[in-house]
């Protein structure tokens, strides 16, 4: 969902970076051949998630939520040359998918793929991170908070994406709607927790940039 009238948005898009032909092709493939290719980051949020990580310069990222393997790549990019990403995601039919495009991208030896329940891994990982990418079961965004805010450096970035939930945070809750009712949760713990400082992005479909302190 935009939030921007069409005109500006499109116009916001024609002025930023093109996103690199590997991404364009694991784009294409993804609407192609998987279910709910709407789940992609997209050329414009990707271009977003590559500028972070490459002001960031990131030596260890976690991602939870792989998908197809497009917003990994796109974080990725900002890596230093010994840095790692780590990457979970529930769903193993989507791994040769990922491979063929992780082994194309030169950054196959920076990545490695988790498969399971993100919940039951992330305590198992023994590393500090300057930069997680929040992007999976919405139901679930407290619980990774508080599983990660111990791993993260000083200064390091948590993204939360999908925060504006197709703008469903600011409409009457249905008291069924579990997805949104833990968002409305998770965003006002994210700007009141101390330990971090929060700005809310009404990109696509809202992106949240914590700074833990």
């Amino acid at each position: 969902m935009h939030f921007l009238p069409e005109k500006i948005d499109n116009y916001v898009v024609a002025h930023s970076q093109v996103e690199p032909r590997i991404l364009q092709e694991l784009t294409k493939e993804t609407w192609q051949k998987v279910l709910n290719p709407r789940m992609l980051s997209g050329a414009f949020q990707g271009r977003i998630l590559s500028m972070i990580s490459k002001l960031i310069q990131p030596k260890n990222i976690l991602e939870i939520g792989t998908y197809t393997g497009y917003s990994a790549l796109c974080l990725a990019e900002g890596l230093t040359s010994e840095g790692k990403i780590i990457t979970i995601d529930k769903n193993e039919e989507l791994e040769t998918l990922q491979n063929k495009y992780f082994e194309k991208s030169g950054f196959r030896n920076q990545i490695t793929q988790l498969v399971g329940n993100a919940i039951e891994i992330i305590p198992t990982i023994d590393a500090k991170f300057d930069l997680v990418f929040i992007d999976a079961d919405k139901s679930n965004y407290i619980n990774y908070f508080h599983l990660i805010i111990e791993k993260m450096n000083p200064g390091g970035i948590i993204l939360s994406d999908n925060v504006l939930w197709s703008g469903k945070v600011v409409e009457a809750l249905d008291p069924k709607d579990t997805d949104t009712k833990v968002l409305l949760e998770y965003n006002k713990l994210m700007n009141e927790d101390a330990r971090i400082e929060t700005v809310l992005l009404p990109i696509r479909d809202g992106l949240t940039i914590s700074r833990v302190k």
